[in-house]
């Protein structure tokens, strides 16, 4: 399907601080290039909606005015405002956040480095436990591309902006697909697990958001091909949890080490002695680390 109609708008004022260019450079999962390009001020998003009633793009653009938003595609426009609000994590009240850096002058540095970056976060549990079972063992930038192949055949398609970008399948349009280049026989079946464990509501987002960090994880373990790794991306990165700290990665224990001028990676326990002025907001100081800290730590700071 591709992208025909008329378009629909909305606007997000952001409370607190807030860049859509950052959150347009911020490369991960589901925008794996998105780091390397060239920013056009308008940052495009194409996904299957909360309901996986269908798919629709959405082309967003900032002023001092707001986070303007432009619809392809049909839906509730209420319901689509929100889940790019959470996309986004502009559905937060951040004003608190600079109080990390207050509180931190190694986090204010970085808060500096990158003003306004706030967590984007995959379009939903279902998206990001598709892509967790998609590129589990192989290379995040080969399986992105397979994504996209994927989207294109069997997905839906948008023109934003100028420029094509296609959605993922819905479950049942998932469940559907019987073969495709790429995926081998093992990964599709585990993929239709995820359409049906999605179909029964175990990935729906509310759902998800109402349970604690620790039941949460334990109930996407449910699904086939998903252990505590691709438990901790899904529950924290796909439902805007602000106050959960990664405490075994391993990328963010050598930040903190360089940034903090540590003799040695710091241990679970040191590291949370370490985030624990970084309250209520440990989710968004780590992204924040990961992000910004390779700037702050090679002397280069956001444009």
């Amino acid at each position: 399907m591709s992208d025909v109609g008329p378009t629909r708008s909305f606007t997000i004022v952001p409370v607190g601080d807030f860049s859509l260019t950052e959150s347009a450079l911020f490369g991960f999962g589901q925008r794996m290039d998105a780091g390397k390009a060239q920013y056009d001020g308008v940052m495009r998003l194409a996904f299957c909606l909360d309901d996986y009633s269908g798919q629709v793009g959405v082309e967003l653009r900032q002023d001092d005015t707001g986070v303007h938003g432009v619809v392809h595609g049909s839906g509730d426009l209420e319901a689509i405002q929100r889940q790019v609000a959470r996309v986004l994590s502009l559905d937060q009240d951040a004003r608190s956040f600079a109080d990390v850096g207050r509180r931190d002058p190694v986090i204010g540095a970085l808060q500096a480095a990158a003003p306004g970056l706030r967590p984007p976060l995959f379009y939903s549990p279902y998206e990001a436990t598709v892509w967790s079972v998609l590129s589990a063992r192989r290379p995040g930038t080969q399986m992105a591309t397979v994504r996209a192949a994927l989207s294109e055949a069997h997905g839906a398609t948008f023109d934003l902006a100028g420029q094509r970008l296609a959605a993922l399948p819905t479950p049942s349009q998932l469940l559907a697909i019987e073969d495709f280049p790429g995926i081998d026989a093992d990964r599709l079946s585990r993929m239709h697990g995820v359409a049906q464990a999605a179909l029964d509501g175990l990935l729906d987002v509310d759902r998800l958001q109402g349970l604690d960090t620790e039941t949460a994880m334990a109930e996407v373990q449910r699904i086939k091909g998903i252990g505590p790794f691709y438990a901790t991306l899904i529950v924290i990165r796909a439902t805007g949890r602000t106050d959960s700290l990664a405490a075994n990665e391993p990328r963010l224990r050598a930040l903190v080490r360089d940034l903090y001028q540590l003799p040695h990676d710091p241990t679970e326990a040191e590291l949370e002695t370490i985030a624990e002025p970084w309250r209520p907001w440990r989710t968004w100081t780590t992204v924040l680390i990961r992000a910004a800290g390779p700037r702050v730590l090679s002397g280069h700071s956001s444009s």
